[in-house]
């Protein structure tokens, strides 16, 4: 059963039952990136439980959206809040899982790691510069690819999406005329491209369009069997996307001293690390109105830090070590009121 299909089976199973327990169910919205990962864990914790988990994959912009409107027990976001809205808007925020974006292409004749990129590169790609696979600036860096004479079809998000504030960043630090012209935000006025909504929209475009680029969450990329583009990092080394060097760019986070857990994770230093790796946060009320919805929503987030790890692993997320696990639920019991 698909990931899309286990959820819609949960929420019909819990309109068909009407006992206590199901009313335990977990409302939650927002970021695309995370959601392989939560249904996995969703499906195992209601194994486990029987207390499912009704998630909207919407985007990072619209889960705020929700969680502001009190539509849901907690939202998700790529795009952490800074402290100060966390604290004008009553707001507990903190880090559940890290993964790795990557660019995936869809080029005849280009296996998966074939191709390599750098930042420079695919802003200008972004920007509309470079139009071209066979461009001097891409041919440059992959003489052993035989590139097309073809435009290159440029696919991004067209929703409000944390995906699109973490690869923005990244783009950011490694083009001036990026930070200038376009900047960072979880949405853009992009100067080129195809608009697609959510990471399994962006992927299911790659996948039907020849000669096209774009950006997705590492999860969607292995579930589909895309072929992704290796990077050049900071450290001028070239790069493959998978956990090892997810981890390595994750080592690199100072979460003790980042208030509200406010930390972005692209282009660390080190030989290791990939350019495009993010953490996604959760947010929830400091003093919600359903207090015992909030409890359960605890419950599940504390057994995915308890139990989740390896499945966390095997979707080449990376887990929260386990220093920083003991502080998110520090925060909870002073934060959050359940009780």
């Amino acid at each position: 059963m698909s990931i899309r299909s286990f959820l819609s089976a949960a929420v019909i199973a819990a309109a068909a039952i009407v006992q206590p327990a199901v009313a335990a169910d977990i409302s939650g919205a927002g970021a695309t990136f995370p959601y392989p990962i939560y249904s996995k864990w969703a499906d195992a914790y209601k194994k486990e439980t029987g207390n499912g988990l009704n998630y909207q994959s919407i985007g990072s912009g619209a889960g705020i959206k929700q969680i502001l409107a009190k539509t849901v027990t907690f939202g998700a976001s790529d795009a952490p809040l800074k402290m100060e809205q966390l604290q004008k808007d009553g707001l507990i925020q903190w880090p559940q899982v890290m993964g790795g974006i990557v660019l995936v292409v869809n080029i005849d004749g280009v296996a998966p790691g074939k191709l390599v990129l750098d930042g420079p590169t695919t802003a200008d790609i972004y920007l509309g510069k470079i139009a071209k696979w066979n461009d001097p600036a891409i041919a440059k860096l992959n003489a052993d690819v035989k590139l097309p004479d073809a435009a290159i079809a440029v696919v991004r998000r067209s929703d409000g999406s944390g995906t699109t504030f973490n690869f923005t960043d990244y783009l950011s630090k490694v083009s001036p005329d990026w930070k200038s012209k376009v900047g960072v935000n979880t949405a853009v006025e992009w100067p080129v491209g195809v608009g697609a909504k959510g990471n399994d929209g962006v992927s299911g475009n790659v996948v039907q369009t020849k000669n096209s680029i774009g950006y997705v969450e590492y999860a969607y990329a292995k579930q589909n069997k895309m072929t992704y583009v290796d990077m050049i990092n900071a450290a001028g080394k070239r790069v493959t996307p998978a956990q090892a060097s997810f981890q390595a760019a994750a080592a690199n986070a100072d979460w003790a001293n980042a208030p509200g857990y406010y930390l972005i994770l692209s282009n660390q230093p080190g030989d290791a690390s990939w350019p495009m790796t993010a953490a996604t946060f959760i947010l929830m009320y400091g003093e919600p109105q359903d207090k015992a919805a909030s409890a359960e929503a605890l419950k599940f987030f504390d057994w995915a830090f308890k139990n989740g790890d390896q499945m966390a692993a095997d979707l080449d997320y990376i887990p929260m070590p386990a220093n920083v696990k003991e502080m998110v639920r520090a925060t909870w019991a002073k934060h959050i009121k359940t009780h």
